[in-house]
């Protein structure tokens, strides 16, 4: 019988040593072992909550602050007027004019001060941005001294109406169609049509398909100079007003100047307020995204342009009035489109030179502590009319109440 060995190889002398000797403990300063996985490592919780709630907080802020300049309600935005604007509110009334037969009357705000019977009457018309509340103090100097004086807001801007009703004929579509009988159906009710049908003995084909062609929209005002002209006009002619003194301050030049052209024999004077060939405020600012939230939304932010543009010297009270009536009912949306429609390509020497423009008492009231550019400019307008008396002022290119009335 064959016995088999397994021939075993001798152990070397490391071996035994490392099988009898224990290894020689290490120190290791950090308690965690140096093997584990950092990912694993417990971190502090207060960071990551801090910084949530911080991020949380901002968004918050944000959505708050520009939710707040959308679209209000006419009550709920008169309410958030400052006290002086609601009492220079309530102190005027309102006057309904028509622009095109298809489109709805538009409220215009209209402010008067002095003697009712006066045959000397004054109306100012403000430029983009502002109101007739700009011109308050002037209204109130010149109504003590007997003087009918009355300054308007113009449509889309200060109190007048923001919006109107444009009704287009002629609603295209077989979808747009189905939802016009669908909002007659829920006017009407379901069965109107059988109801009518049954007094009548016939379907009432006519009102539906009025009903039809016949399509709503209401749309922010805006309106260019042909319009505005029509407004004005409409306004004298309600108010028995000509023939009168006539100030124009800003852009309401432009917007009026093809009127005073046509309609001459209704004004005694002019007088141009820093009535240059672009308005002060520069409305591109506020078509901007985001950009006309911040400028609407802060008063520093709106102070700032206003100082930069406008006027250096105008009351903080004054600035909140402005900013109010420009962030609140969509007044930004209809002073940016009103100023699209400007013509700019208006020439004031030809202008000057047309019957009945010619030989025409007028005034050039400019600021001569704004730039010497501006300085210059308000200099060539005043030559470009024939016998106008050239004053100047030492305010800003917007009213200042403390150096100007």
């Amino acid at each position: 019988m064959a016995i088999i060995t397994e021939e075993v190889e001798p152990e070397s002398p490391k071996t035994r040593v490392d099988k009898k000797t224990p290894p020689k403990p290490t120190f290791n300063p950090n308690p965690v072992s140096s093997k584990s996985d950092p990912n694993s490592q417990t971190q502090n919780p207060f960071a990551f909550w801090f910084y949530f709630t911080l991020t949380i907080s901002l968004i918050t802020f944000l959505f708050v602050s520009f939710s707040s300049l959308s679209p209000q309600d006419p009550k709920s935005w008169f309410l958030s007027l400052p006290n002086s604007l609601r009492q220079h509110y309530s102190n005027g009334r309102i006057i309904k004019v028509q622009t095109s037969p298809n489109q709805s009357p538009i409220e215009v705000f209209v402010s008067e001060n002095g003697q009712f019977s006066s045959s000397e009457i004054v109306l100012v018309v403000h430029g983009l941005g502002l109101s007739s509340y700009s011109y308050r103090e002037m209204i109130r100097a010149l109504g003590s001294k007997g003087v009918r004086v009355i300054a308007i807001d113009l449509p889309g801007n200060g109190f007048s109406e923001k919006y109107r009703l444009e009704i287009e004929e002629g609603t295209n579509g077989i979808l747009a169609r189905f939802k016009e009988v669908y909002s007659l159906i829920q006017d009407k009710g379901l069965f109107w049509a059988f109801d009518q049908m049954v007094e009548t003995g016939e379907l009432p084909y006519e009102e539906i398909k009025s009903r039809v062609l016949v399509k709503k929209s209401v749309k922010v005002i805006e309106i260019g100079s042909e319009e505005m002209g029509m407004v004005l006009g409409q306004v004298i002619g309600t108010m028995r007003l000509a023939p009168l003194h006539l100030v124009l301050h800003d852009s309401a030049f432009l917007m009026a100047a093809n009127w005073i052209a046509e309609n001459s024999g209704f004004i005694r004077s002019i007088t141009l307020i820093d009535a240059g060939l672009k308005p002060a405020l520069p409305t591109w600012v506020l078509n901007i995204p985001v950009v006309n939230e911040i400028v609407l939304r802060f008063s520093f932010v709106y102070a700032r342009l206003i100082n930069l543009c406008c006027s250096k010297r105008i009351d903080w009270s004054e600035l909140e009035a402005h900013r109010s009536l420009l962030k609140g009912w969509d007044a930004r949306k209809a002073v940016v489109g009103i100023e699209k429609k400007l013509n700019y390509s208006f020439n004031i020497e030809e202008w000057g030179g047309l019957d009945g423009i010619k030989g025409m008492p007028m005034q050039v009231l400019w600021s001569n502590d704004w730039s010497g550019e501006w300085s210059k400019e308000g200099r060539q307008i005043a030559e470009a009319l024939p016998g106008a008396k050239f004053v100047t002022h030492s305010g800003g290119r917007w009213p200042e109440v403390r150096c100007c009335w």
